[in-house]
């Protein structure tokens, strides 16, 4: 039996996220894209009704189906990320709704982190404010494939298309300066629901998509074949028992790319080789798999592998080193010293680290401008940072995979995480090629 396009469609799943600057209606926009696509139980819409007319309002506030803390609820902001997962017919969706204050800016790195689109909201009596560009700078630094400009509140601006006009180019040429290489501009009014889920009767000069059609429409995921095949290895599973005494297998997802049958493989950090003789998924042998599947590989050769290692194409291996230059966007309230022994995560492997340098501060505010050797990086700073691991990696650039080109620093004596870094492009090389050396392990 055939499988239709639309039958095709339903299955795909879009993560996205909303940004934008304070009060300028995310909220209000998830929920009413969650009511008018009919996401919202019957329970959920009493309990937003009665908490709408406990605070006077005569409408329901559409936006606390999203601010789920009560401190957002009695503020009227949002603090956290929240997410949300619903579905049409023609697509699934995961929503992640970040914050629109500057002290929030981790937490939309958070949010945007893992998305394929950001929908950045956009006042339109105010126009393109200091935060709507720091959410577009951080967009375009996290590589988000899609951005949505919604310039929000038209029925506060009488519907003028000349005021949306002035806001999408001013938008426009600022992301494609930050190297967005798209931008989907849409004029809509999220309180009365004119183009997020329905066309608006108020704007019939605008002939583009809403919302939702665009969420349905735009395309998801990236060919798996364009990007060469890595796998980090999760878990080594041998049963030896009297069934399988000889099985091992090397478990996890495919971060990127294809695996064969017969496909020659690197281990790295080793740099040992073999051939893949089968690929197990769910229990069943399969010739072929890609990402993002979880699968079983099984090698020819019995090789020394563990939890952490990854397996590449033995033509297009990432390059293994010690020497980290990175994005950091720095997360915790306690700064990022040069100088700092860190835990660095990267997929299935944690290895020791140290910060090396601090070579620059990025000031989102003043066109990406930066500010060279600012000592530390504080809570939402972006800024390069220079590492140096205890033992080798296998990185690849950012810009090449969002998957292997990321990475977490985490405290090594209570487990906080405290940076997400996106590996760069290289600089130049260390001129200090002697390992740290220190009293207490950190030899390297």
């Amino acid at each position: 039996m055939s499988t239709t396009t639309e039958e095709l469609a339903a299955t795909s799943l879009l993560r996205f996220a909303t940004a934008g600057s304070v009060d300028d209606g995310k909220s209000t926009l998830v929920g009413r894209l969650l009511h008018d696509s009919k996401s919202v139980l019957a329970d959920q819409l009493e309990a937003v009704e009665h908490a709408s007319r406990r605070r006077g309002q005569q409408a329901p506030d559409l936006a606390l189906l999203t601010d789920g803390l009560r401190a957002e609820r009695e503020q009227g902001i949002t603090i956290d990320v929240a997410y949300r997962y619903f579905a049409t017919p023609r697509r699934r969706f995961i929503l992640a709704d970040t914050p629109g204050h500057v002290q929030y800016t981790r937490n939309m790195v958070t949010g945007a982190s893992t998305a394929e689109l950001t929908v950045v909201l956009v006042d339109a009596r105010n126009g393109v404010v200091e935060q709507t560009r720091r959410h577009a700078a951080v967009a375009a630094l996290l590589r988000v494939p899609h951005v949505v400009l919604a310039v929000n509140k038209m029925d506060l601006v009488e519907y003028a298309e000349p005021v949306f006009a002035k806001i999408a180019e001013e938008f426009t040429a600022y992301a494609a300066a930050l190297g967005v290489p798209q931008v989907t501009a849409i004029p809509i009014s999220a309180l009365g629901g004119d183009n997020v889920v329905t066309p608006s009767a108020h704007m019939d000069w605008y002939g583009g998509p809403t919302i939702l059609e665009h969420l349905e429409t735009v395309p998801v995921g990236t060919d798996p074949t364009g990007a060469p095949a890595r796998f980090p290895v999760q878990y080594v599973i041998r049963p030896q028992t009297a069934e399988h005494p000889d099985y091992r297998g090397y478990a996890g997802q495919i971060a990127s790319g294809v695996l064969r049958v017969g496909d020659r493989v690197t281990v790295l950090p080793s740099g040992a080789t073999s051939t893949i003789t089968g690929i197990d998924v769910l229990g069943e042998p399969v010739d072929v798999a890609w990402a993002p599947q979880s699968v079983t590989v099984l090698l020819a050769d019995d090789l020394d592998i563990s939890r952490g290692d990854l397996l590449a194409p033995a033509a297009t291996a990432p390059a293994v080193t010690q020497d980290i230059t990175a994005t950091a966007c720095h997360l915790h309230e306690r700064p990022l010293k040069v100088g700092d022994r860190v835990l660095l995560k990267h997929g299935t492997r944690t290895v020791k680290a140290i910060v090396k340098g601090l070579p620059y501060r990025i000031n989102l505010t003043a066109g990406l401008s930066h500010e060279t050797e600012p000592g530390e990086l504080s809570a939402n700073d972006i800024g390069a940072v220079v590492l140096r691991t205890a033992q080798p990696l296998p990185v690849d650039a950012y810009a090449d995979s969002r998957l292997t080109g990321s990475f977490l620093l985490i405290d090594p004596a209570d487990g906080t995480t405290l940076t997400a870094g996106m590996v760069g492009e290289a600089f130049a090389a260390d001129d200090d090629t002697n390992p740290t050396v220190d009293d207490d392990g950190w030899d390297f």
